[in-house]
């Protein structure tokens, strides 16, 4: 078997699939390379942090001061700062609320109640109120308010490598977030009096100041989420002295807010071969009735992060289990309450190891010293070191597969989250993909190695081809804000992008080797789009502009036909083989109907046999000897082996193909032989350069073929299988039938 191309150039219908994407991309520059590394004078600012903070539980409030070291470590000079104040999307008036579109009042479901309270019937305010900004020596700075971001005007220029130190006093109400909903919020539990507090987004933090945006300026209007500068951090939690915290970061003052036998614990947990508990089932039920005698503070500290995020109650389970990640010791830890069980006992901290096992391999070793999910309110949020995570089973205890499944799968993902986008830290405000899609695809990679045939949601090929065939889509490449099909457009399709590249355009030797070094050039950096476009290019030694330019700059889909498929053999000019052939084809040829009907009408030939001639009985199949005498002739005038090419059995198959959805792709085939056999064959995509809409492929092959199947492998998200066989194959479906007269 042998393959080879066919083209047609087309005038009027000109392929731009493969057009280079450079004029789409910024210029490269001594910031960001060619290649997709940072250049050589690659800069990014800094933020260090002091923070002291008290949790209102009775109130429900956060009362909170910080000082910020910036470090303006950019070639500009700086005559102002920008600050974020995310918790001000809660506020009445926030920018999110005024611009929140109407609900759908006569959808079938209804509206939900919560929705209704927040629209009609709204007495929580959430704003941020700033009490103080003022300079390290206790001046008040001038600042103006801009909905989540808040300018602070320098009271002189901050030069290039000059440190800028201010402080900020402020307070707000913390959301009910099963009523309001967010990234942050407190779970209130009526059975037992109590909270459950997930503070993330809670402080203000610097904004990002960067070489390809200047001042980051977009609001925060919910989904895009975030981009933030590196600091150390060190935070002080005062909360009710019968509660637990656990933080970004490492507890500084264990032996003076838990008890002993907790700490002997927490010891024990650092060489366990299972997840330990710290606070038992028991213990953390009794201290549910408890009743606060006064107030702790918790001393958190933390080093190299973009965030910082806690949570607190008196509810929590604690188990944890240290463990060594590529020579990293990392303590693996889980906070829940009694109604996580016995999920969370089970699953939790189990997941946390795994995610650092296999996200680490494929790209780099886990850095931080803890590695925390949470149990509360919030269904999956990610932050430094720590995440918050929401499935639980049923109350009494039972779940179905979907919950376990979906406690793992979200505990791999936010986790995950540490790799992209806490330390790889690319601008979710702008791109959602960057760190959605792409922890999204390695969760999936993670969740192939927790067992055999993991349910995963997203992924696999086949599942994205009904999003890609929907309306009402944008492309990848759209800012995270005006995104439609949230979830599908920057979660799924990426994620399957990034699978279809590993397997099916680069192989998984050269995209592993690709994404490690994407992840390794970045980790501690901020990278943008054309980074990673540019290193996948670079590290595999591949052009995939034709890639990035149908999966993440348009809304095509994959929809490839075979139209037709063509069978051509060689004439062999040998009057004997030729001739013999002709008469088993004219043989075979059916007879009409007519021609059925009129085999046995008389004949007037045979009433009269005189009326017969030469022609009647002349045999047009019959080998002359001035053919054979030409046929030798030919012979003498070839080599041996054109003359075992011309006397040999190929069988030259055309298939032809039309793109019907737009999205050019590798072609593979399953080619199935009469005699049982079958092969694959497959094509890259660059076979559609001269012509994006129909292309013919030939086949050559010493046995004749049955049938020719697309894509066999579903490893193309082609989004109509009917068209991939040839001959065309009946689908099986099923209906149901019911008797009429009867309800169904």
């Amino acid at each position: 078997m042998s393959v080879c191309f066919a083209f047609g150039q087309s005038k009027s219908k000109p392929s731009d699939k493969f057009k280079q994407l450079e004029e789409n991309l910024p210029t490269p520059n001594e910031y960001r390379t060619a290649s997709g590394a940072p250049g050589h004078r690659y800069w990014q600012q800094r933020a260090d942090y002091v923070i002291d903070v008290e949790l209102d539980d009775a109130n429900q409030r956060i009362i909170g001061k910080e000082t910020i070291t910036y470090k303006n470590l950019s070639p500009d000079t700086l005559n102002y700062v920008w600050v974020q104040i995310d918790q001000n999307i809660f506020a009445k008036d926030s920018l999110e609320q005024k611009t929140e579109t109407a609900p759908n009042f006569t959808g079938a479901n209804g509206v939900p109640i919560s929705a209704v309270e927040q629209l009609a019937a709204r007495t929580y305010e959430g704003r941020v109120n700033i009490t103080a900004v003022r300079d390290a020596r206790g001046n008040a700075l001038k600042n103006t308010l801009n909905e989540t971001m808040m300018r602070v005007d320098l009271p002189t220029p901050l030069a290039p490598n000059g440190t800028f130190v201010f402080s900020i006093d402020w307070n707000y109400n913390i959301n009910n977030q099963r009523v309001f909903g967010g990234r942050t919020g407190y779970e209130y539990f009526p059975r037992d009096g109590n909270y459950i507090y997930e503070i993330a987004q809670w402080f203000p933090r610097m904004a990002a100041y960067t070489d390809y945006q200047g001042w980051q300026h977009t609001q925060y209007l919910g989904s895009g989420e975030f981009t933030l500068e590196f600091g150390d951090y060190t935070v002080r939690i005062t909360a009710p002295n019968d509660h637990v915290v656990t933080a970004t970061g490492v507890l500084q003052n264990p032996r003076e807010v838990l008890k002993a036998e907790w700490v002997q614990r927490l010891r024990q947990a650092e060489t366990a071969k299972e997840p330990l508990k710290i606070i038992t089932n028991e213990e953390a039920k009794a201290n549910e009735t408890s009743k606060p005698t006064g107030k702790k503070t918790w001393v958190f500290k933390a080093d190299n992060v973009r965030d910082f995020a806690f949570a607190s109650s008196r509810k929590f389970i604690w188990d944890a289990q240290g463990h060594n990640v590529g020579g990293n010791k990392v303590m693996a830890m889980s906070f829940y309450p009694n109604e996580g069980n016995p999920l969370w006992e089970k699953y939790s901290t189990h997941a946390i190891i795994h995610t650092l096992n296999v996200y680490s391999r494929y790209t780099f070793t886990y850095p931080y010293p803890v590695a925390i999910s949470v149990n509360g309110p919030v269904g999956g949020m990610e932050y430094p070191m720590i995440c918050f995570n929401g499935p639980r089973p049923r109350p009494d205890g039972t779940y179905s597969a979907q919950t376990k499944y979906g406690l793992i799968s979200v505990i791999i993902h936010e986790v995950g989250h540490n790799y992209f986008p806490m330390i790889v830290n690319s601008d979710e405000r702008d791109w959602t993909w960057m760190d959605e899609g792409l922890n999204t695809f390695v969760q999936f990679l993670a969740e192939a190695e927790w067992e055999r045939n993991y349910p995963s949601r997203r992924g696999e090929p086949q599942r994205i081809t009904d999003y890609m065939v929907s309306e009402n889509q944008v492309p990848i490449m759209t800012q995270s804000d005006s995104l439609l099909q949230f979830g599908a457009n920057a979660y799924a399709k990426p994620a399957t992008a990034l699978n279809i590249l590993r397997e099916t355009v680069l192989g998984r030797d050269l995209f592993d080797f690709a994404f490690k070094t994407y992840a390794q050039r970045w980790k501690f950096k901020r990278p943008e789009p054309a980074d990673f476009f540019r290193t996948m290019e670079d590290a595999s030694g591949t052009d995939l502009d034709w890639f990035w330019r149908g999966w993440f700059y348009s809304t095509d889909h994959v929809d490839i036909s075979i139209e037709n498929v063509r069978l051509y053999q060689i004439n062999t000019q040998n009057p004997e083989t030729e001739k013999e052939l002709s008469r088993r084809r004219q043989n075979e040829q059916p007879r009409t109907l007519s021609q059925q009907r009129n085999e046995n009408l008389p004949k007037r030939i045979d009433q009269y046999p005189s009326l017969r001639d030469y022609y009647n009985d002349f045999d047009q199949f019959k080998v002359t000897d001035q053919e054979r005498s030409e046929y030798q002739k030919f012979l003498s005038g070839l080599t041996d082996a054109e003359r075992q090419l011309v006397a040999g059995n190929n069988n030259f198959y055309v298939v032809e193909l039309k793109n019907v959805g737009g999205l050019v792709m590798p072609l593979i085939f399953k080619v199935e032989y009469v005699d049982g056999t079958s092969e694959e064959i497959r094509v890259p995509a660059e076979i559609w350069r001269y012509n994006n809409t129909d292309v013919s492929k030939l086949i050559v092959a010493k046995k004749e073929i049955k049938a020719v199947v697309l894509d066999p492998n579903l490893e193309t998200a082609d989004a109509d299988l009917n068209n991939n066989f040839f001959p065309r194959r009946a689908v099986p479906s099923r209906f149901q039938v019911f008797k009429q007269g009867q309800g169904r």
